[in-house]
């Protein structure tokens, strides 16, 4: 039975027990449908011998050898992973075209007597909704948290969805947050599962209710923004937080506790930098790495580096109109947070 997928959340995928990304290993680690679990058919290593086959001597003879690895690799999915399910057990499987692989898994398993769907056009389908998504304008009214490097715009936002406002967490979709030492463990996503994320985000949203959004340039660690989240961003009116660079200072240095428990990361990025500051500051930064002075290091950094590159993004994007929060202290996060909810009560979403 094959399924044709109209949207991302189409009502079709719920009739299914479990997804099973039938690709390789690599082919499923760069993005997949979510929840979906990879059982290859074919390795990335047996995958590269058929398609040198295939070129280099027959498309027969890689088929044929391709069927008998397929079949063997689907024999020891069956009596391990799938060993468990009983015969109601109702799979969705699928390849990159919805094709040979995914195609050789569903004849075996509804052979069984499992009852087997197949994603038409596989994942090549599926990443096609992603595009469309991540491209389209953004349909809720969007209002974007500015403010600089160290004023808590992240927590704040995670504050204001735990008291029901409609927000997308963008830096934690990247699994990053967003400067030079935002580097977070186990790396990023690819741009392509990135993207498959903020798609699924985009799909939940209300229309009708504001969407809170991070004000971020247009590439967060190394993914890119696609580009109708970003045109909503640079488009949104903006609600700001002015916080002394003191409190930002101290926020940060605890915020990023894990990154100082690494020295020497931070001294080779701080020395990354000597192509853009003098290098009496560059060394300034380096003796407070050596010193552990980490609320100095923020400081530093702040005033010098990040401050004036957010004052020349702000200018290309910030028609100077939104609402200013003004925070003596970050100390409490929730006493900031009632402060940028009763702001957002009086902005006019775009």
């Amino acid at each position: 039975m094959d399924i044709r997928l109209k949207s991302l959340s189409d009502p079709a995928l719920a009739g299914f027990d479990t997804i099973i990304d039938t690709r390789a290993p690599s082919e499923f680690l760069e993005d997949h449908l979510p929840g979906a679990i990879n059982l290859p058919v074919l390795s990335d290593d047996e995958r590269a011998q058929v398609g040198t086959i295939y070129k280099q001597v027959s498309p027969f003879d890689a088929r044929k050898i391709g069927g008998a690895l397929v079949a063997a690799n689907a024999a020891r999915h069956i009596a391990g992973p799938l060993s468990g399910f009983g015969g109601g057990w109702k799979p969705l499987v699928y390849c990159w075209r919805g094709g040979q692989r995914s195609g050789a898994f569903a004849t075996i398993l509804s052979q069984i007597g499992w009852r087997v769907g197949r994603i038409e056009g596989g994942y090549k389908a599926w990443r096609a909704l992603v595009v469309a998504r991540v491209e389209a304008p953004v349909a809720p009214p969007v209002i974007v948290l500015d403010g600089n490097t160290g004023s808590a715009k992240t927590e704040i936002l995670l504050r204001l969805a735990k008291r029901g406002h409609q927000v997308i967490d963008l830096e934690g979709l990247a699994n990053h947050r967003g400067s030079l030492f935002g580097a977070m463990p186990g790396g990023q996503p690819s741009q392509k599962l990135f993207e498959s994320r903020l798609a699924m985000s985009l799909e939940g949203l209300d229309p009708t209710r504001p969407l809170l959004v991070e004000a971020e340039s247009s590439r967060i660690g190394e993914v890119n923004l696609p580009r109708g989240i970003w045109q909503a961003i640079i488009a949104a009116p903006r609600i700001r937080l002015a916080v002394p660079v003191q409190a930002r200072a101290a926020y940060t240095a605890q915020s990023y506790a894990d990154a100082c428990a690494d020295p020497r990361r931070l001294t080779r990025i701080v020395d990354s930098l000597r192509p853009l500051h003098p290098g009496d500051h560059i060394d300034g930064w380096l003796r407070m790495i050596d010193s552990a002075d980490w609320v100095a290091l923020s400081a530093g950094l702040m005033r010098d580096h990040y401050d004036p590159r957010y004052e020349k993004h702000r200018a290309r994007h910030d028609d100077g109109r939104g609402a200013v929060v003004a925070l003596d202290s970050l100390s409490d996060l929730e006493v900031a947070t009632s402060a940028v909810e009763a702001a957002l009560a009086a902005q006019k979403p775009a």
